[in-house]
């Protein structure tokens, strides 16, 4: 019995074999034949392309380069930031905080020299650094 099952399982092994090999077929490649037939192209003369006569050109803008900072900011205007963020919301104008802060450059740089000192003034200074771990 042993060699019964012994030769049912080899001759098992050999049909998987046989099965799981795929036929392989001759590759037969047509070679290229020579052509017969003899072309003739008119040769034309190179022309000088002209520019295209575009409406007004359009100046590519060179995008600026992102830079990420960190700065102290007192918890008041943090919320300053929040209440404007909710007003642009309302509005159906969502914002981010930095583009708040950079709307509120934009409003500094257009200002006069006098309303501009007058903004400074009214801010205080603050201690450059990390705040102190205190809750």
């Amino acid at each position: 019995m042993t060699t019964n099952l012994t030769s049912k399982k080899t001759t098992a092994k050999v049909v998987l074999k046989t099965q799981a090999k795929p036929a392989t077929k001759p590759i037969t490649k047509l070679a290229a034949k020579p052509s017969t037939k003899v072309v003739t192209k008119a040769v034309k003369k190179p022309v000088a392309k002209q520019p295209k006569a575009s409406a007004p050109e359009t100046a590519k803008v060179k995008k600026s380069k992102l830079v990420r900072d960190s700065f102290t900011i007192p918890k008041n205007e943090f919320l300053a930031l929040q209440q404007l963020k909710n007003r642009a919301i309302a509005l159906a104008s969502p914002a981010k905080k930095g583009e708040l802060l950079r709307a509120g450059l934009q409003a500094l740089t257009h200002m006069a020299d006098a309303a501009f000192i007058a903004a400074l003034a009214a801010i205080p200074a603050l201690k450059t650094g990390r705040p102190k771990g205190g809750k």
